[in-house]
This record gives C-alpha cells, structure tokens and sequence, in this order.
C-alpha cells in the first residue's frame, strides 16, 4: 500500500505544499484508490494536484470522526469528484462543539456539506468489510487507564445541553499490509491502545504492524501537553508490548508528545508531514 500525505500541520521542508491544521491522507491500495479524511478546507485538493494525485479517480472516501478539521474540505471534494461514498459512523454529522472561553463553540461537519450531499455519505454501525484486506473498525475499547487525554469536546444534546462527546462517531480504517495491520486513526480520542486493543479484539488472529494518525496529545500553547509525560512513555510502551513495529503520528499529537514517544518507543516512531509518501 501507498499513502501520500495531502494534509497535515506541518509539510516537508521545500515542498512547496500548503499545511494547515488537519489530515487528508490518499492510499492506494490494491488497486483502489482511497481518502481518508479531508482537512479543515480545500487547500489539500490543490496539494494533491502538485503531487500529482486525480482526486476524481478516488474511489471511496473515509471520513474519521466529524470534526471540521477532518471534515470540511469534504466541500472542495465533491467539487472535483462526482461518484466516491464517503463511510461514516453514525453521529459523525452531529453538533459537536468544543469549549472555548466565551463557551462552546461548533466544531463540527458543517450543515451545507451535508445537506447538500446526503446521497454521498453512507453510514456505517458496524464492523465492516470495505473491500478485500481493508475494514473499517469503530472504537470499542475503554480503558481508562488508556484513554484519551482531551477535555472540552462536547456533544450538544439540547437547546443548552453540552455533555463531554464519547465519540461514537470516530472510526479507524484497517488495511493488511505484506507485515501485518495497519490502523489509521486521525486523531484516537479514545486513546490509541485502546483504539488498537479493539482492533485486535474485532480481527481475531490478526497482528496490527503499523499506526498511522494523530494521538490527541497536544494542548493549545507553544510545546503544551494535554497529558503528563508519564502517560505517553505509557502508550508508548503498551503500542511496543501489542506488536506495534512503526507509528507514524502528527496533527493533534504535538511536537512535545511526538519527542516523548520517540525517546520510549525507538526510531519506529516517526513524525507525518504534508508531501510524504509512505508504503507498507
């Protein structure tokens, strides 16, 4: 398989590509071609044609979880590709806010894009076959001793009703590789052990080789963790003890948690950048 990355915070030193605060990663796999996710706007469409990638070719989309970040350059993709389903989980188009110091503040798939393309979007409650060697897995697992570290992600559930969102809507898309599993989960709200746990649990006999995505590590400010150190040494190790052999993180993981877990897991880990290319 072959991933190139179309969106991430950060891009390639010399690239020439627009990052922004978001992921869009195209996979060509087994002769399909895929999207997982699409950034927080249109800016990945014109990375993907200066890297010579024909978003119209894509075949079926993935969307992670319904953030806008994820979400809304789903808008320029239908523009340029008029056929590809995009698979999500139910409550992925719900009223998602984030509290912000004024209140909360909505965060979610905005309501144009799904009003105006309900027959594109095809929701997904179960475990489910995509298509030969690729599934996609929703999250199961809820440790706490693993879970993710976030706060203020709600869910609005009334005129005035904000509870802390569970994140149903959040999804990993699964594809066996030559060396085993790779999981990509864009931002792994419910913790990346977990996340992998689960996996494990709803593929039996399978090993995950590989995780691809963001870990929901980094707090606004300049280096800010959202965690103690001591929990990421923690995933790290417990990714090491699950047979996990690679990471590729970025986006919401942060520079600090990204350094922190390549002291404790090794030179498997390693950082996503816009314009990288990836094979498994």
């Amino acid at each position: 398989m072959k991933i190139t990355v179309l969106m991430e915070n950060t891009a390639l030193e010399g690239c020439g590509l627009t990052p922004e605060a978001g992921l869009s990663l195209y996979i060509e796999y087994r002769g399909k071609k895929l999207l997982l996710d699409a950034g927080s706007s249109g800016k990945f469409a014109g990375n993907a044609q200066a890297l010579g990638v024909d978003l119209s070719a894509v075949e079926l989309a993935v969307l992670s979880h319904g953030h806008y970040d994820h979400a809304d350059g789903l808008r320029r993709f239908f523009q340029v590709n008029d056929s590809a389903k995009v698979y999500i989980r139910p409550g992925a188009n719900g009223p998602h806010f984030s509290m912000g110091k004024n209140g909360p503040y909505f965060i979610g798939l905005h309501r144009e894009i799904w009003a105006g393309h309900q027959d594109r979007f095809v929701e997904v409650a179960q475990p489910r076959l995509l298509l030969e060697g690729a599934w996609l897995i929703p999250d199961t697992v809820r440790n706490p001793d693993f879970a993710g570290q976030g706060d203020g992600l709600l869910y609005k559930r009334g005129e005035d009703d904000f509870v802390p969102d569970d994140f149903r809507h959040e999804q990993s898309l699964v594809l066996e590789g030559e060396k085993g599993l790779v999981v990509f989960n864009s931002c792994s709200h419910t913790g990346i052990v977990n996340i992998v746990r689960g996996v494990l649990d709803q593929l039996p006999g399978k090993q995950v080789y590989a995780v691809v995505g963001g870990f929901h590590m980094a707090a606004k400010g300049q280096g800010a963790l959202n965690c103690a150190p001591e929990y990421v040494y923690r995933v790290a190790d417990a990714l090491k003890e699950l047979g996990v052999e690679e990471i590729y993180t970025g986006h919401c993981t942060g520079d600090t948690a990204l350094g922190l877990l390549r002291e404790r897991f090794g030179p498997g880990c390693r950082a996503l950048a816009t314009g990288q290319v990836l094979n498994f």
